[in-house]
């Protein structure tokens, strides 16, 4: 997988982070560094691990789909994609009123990172089945991922959620071309 593409999945995954960080950003009264450190660091961390332990459950399951692990690649990928665009779409994005308090401590911010990391999960099983390396793309994606929390903090202070819905489409039908590459590149070989 070039670098280019691992970028690519990377934005596409900070997408839900971005989200919630705006959100973050606008429901705390007073930003200090150590809403930035502990959003952008926990959120980068679940993002770099969670790829990880979806890569050894890919490995286990491309052993028995091999002739097949293009389309699970680019289902999960495209499930994930669908998934993010109908959410930002036509479900509520409360997750930060939710957690009622500071999102950026204690059992909310465990909930939180967790909820944000799950399509990392998932991406980190499509790349096991096709047989990629998993360090390099978990640590671009862990350190992609706390830069868009920094970000989207910042913007919640400033402009809202309108962006962080916006951001969450487009990182949807990022990971569905990621998708389809992955099989268009399977089909031509």
């Amino acid at each position: 997988m070039q670098f280019f593409e691992i970028m690519l999945i990377a934005v596409g995954l900070a997408m839900d982070a971005f989200s919630v960080s705006v959100g973050a950003g606008m429901t705390i009264q007073k930003v200090n560094f150590g809403h930035y450190f502990r959003l952008s660091f926990h959120f980068g961390l679940f993002q770099f691990f969670m790829p990880i332990i979806g890569y050894f459950v890919g490995r286990q399951i491309g052993a028995i789909i091999g002739d097949y692990d293009h389309w699970v690649a680019f289902v999960l990928l495209s499930f994930i994609g669908s998934k993010m665009i109908y959410t930002s779409l036509f479900q509520s994005h409360d997750d930060v009123e939710l957690t009622k308090g500071d999102p950026s401590r204690g059992l909310n911010l465990v909930l939180l990172s967790i909820a944000t990391s799950i399509d990392a999960l998932a991406v980190g099983i499509s790349l096991g089945v096709i047989g990629c390396d998993i360090l390099f793309p978990s640590i671009v994606i862990g350190v992609v991922c706390a830069a868009f929390s920094i970000i989207g903090i910042f913007l919640g202070k400033r402009i809202g959620m309108l962006v962080g819905k916006r951001a969450e489409i487009f990182g949807g039908f990022i990971l569905i071309a990621i998708g389809a590459k992955i099989v268009f590149d399977h089909l031509i070989v």
